[in-house]
């Protein structure tokens, strides 16, 4: 259910404000400032850490949040995320990795209060009985899971799809489980949608929070985030100004439309499907049908125009900036990256306000404050 009565508040904004304004008005309703009174009064800042690290979520996530954070480590083996990373947020050259299968996090035992990661989906052996840490080797999870064993972080969070969960008739989740019962760590799994925390995306993701054996105190008291309202819908998020090169050509635009299509394709949708890796690309996912048409577009011989629903239109993807809306990211964020690339991040990132909300509950538990 879409309430919109807060979208008349941002008439006098800017585009970019008014952006900004929607993604954090619930958000930031619960200050964790008060649970770093102490913290800013040292100076001191929460040490991060990432692998798989994309486009940096949990940076943006704590950005958001106005948390200080210090970058300990991050890696990830796509060069154009590296890119992108650079651009957004301060990272010595020594503390990132380029394949995680290569990267020793032994030198920062202890030093670490939050990992973050998500690797792709993977199938285990069956071979034997241990069913646990040993037998993810040679997979991306095993890679996450040696991390923590190595640094022993304070609590770490992994994200992925809830196939995990189904995978393999339930041995992928069962090798998971017992994974993270080995690494000596106290954890639990939420089942969260990005529509319920304020983006207009129907994305479900599984997210497994953990807390270090000795912490265990802290982690009796670790609630799950509780849903909001969202607010606002994709159309109160796009792009006022649209390059011609969004708009779609005669076969591109007769696609769209096609019922036939449906299934991979959404029109006007008022809630986003599943942003992913291939998006906007062969005329998949998210697509705008416009009947206002500027006399630039319309002079445009290569974009088609024609009737739909009895209304003369055109058709367009969705822009690089408002995918990235989708997931959280306001538009402070730097694209320093083209289309394809950032389409392809955007749809492998995880979603900046869940994670948000998640480290909120988090930080109420009082972890960080603990001395390792």
């Amino acid at each position: 259910m879409i309430d919109s009565s807060i979208i008349h508040l941002t008439d006098q904004l800017n585009e970019k404000d008014k952006v900004n304004y929607l993604l954090n008005f619930l958000v930031n309703s619960e200050s964790v400032n008060s649970y770093f009174t102490e913290w800013k009064r040292n100076n001191r800042s929460i040490n991060l850490a990432t692998t798989f690290s994309g486009i940096g979520a949990p940076e943006y996530a704590l950005k958001r949040l106005k948390i200080p954070y210090n970058i300990v480590f991050a890696g990830d083996i796509d060069s154009y995320c590296k890119e992108a990373y650079v651009a957004n947020y301060n990272i010595a050259e020594d503390n990132w990795h380029n394949d995680v299968r290569e990267f020793n996090a032994t030198p920062y035992l202890n030093r670490i209060d939050l990992i973050v990661g998500g690797s792709p989906c993977q199938s285990f052996s069956h071979g034997g009985k241990r069913k646990g840490f040993e037998e993810s080797r040679g997979t991306l999870f095993y890679e996450f899971a040696r991390l923590i064993k190595e640094c022993k972080p304070k609590v770490f969070i992994y994200e992925n799809v809830t196939g995990l969960m189904t995978h393999d008739k339930g041995h992928t989740w069962e090798v998971v489980s017992n994974t993270f019962n080995e690494l000596d760590y106290q954890w639990t799994s939420w089942v969260l949608n990005s529509k319920n925390f304020g983006i207009p995306q129907n994305r479900t993701r599984v997210y497994i929070i953990g807390y270090r054996q000795d912490l265990g105190q802290s982690f009796k008291i670790l609630e799950k985030p509780n849903s909001y309202p969202l607010l606002f819908q994709v159309e109160d998020i796009l792009q006022s100004q649209i390059a011609n090169k969004y708009y779609l050509p005669i076969k591109g635009f007769l696609r769209v439309i096609d019922p036939k299509h449906k299934r991979h394709v959404a029109l006007n949708g008022k809630i986003g499907r599943t942003q992913n890796a291939n998006q906007q690309f062969n005329w998949y996912g998210d697509m705008r049908i416009e009947s206002t048409i500027p006399e630039r577009i319309e002079n445009d011989p290569r974009i088609y125009k024609d009737f739909f629903n009895g209304v003369r239109c055109v058709a367009r993807c969705l822009t690089p900036r408002e995918c990235l809306r989708l997931m959280g990211f306001d538009d402070n964020f730097k694209i320093v990256v083209d289309d394809h690339q950032t389409y392809k991040q955007s749809g492998n990132s995880i979603v900046v306000n869940v994670l948000m909300e998640i480290i909120k509950k988090i930080i109420k538990t009082g972890v960080f404050n603990v001395e390792s």
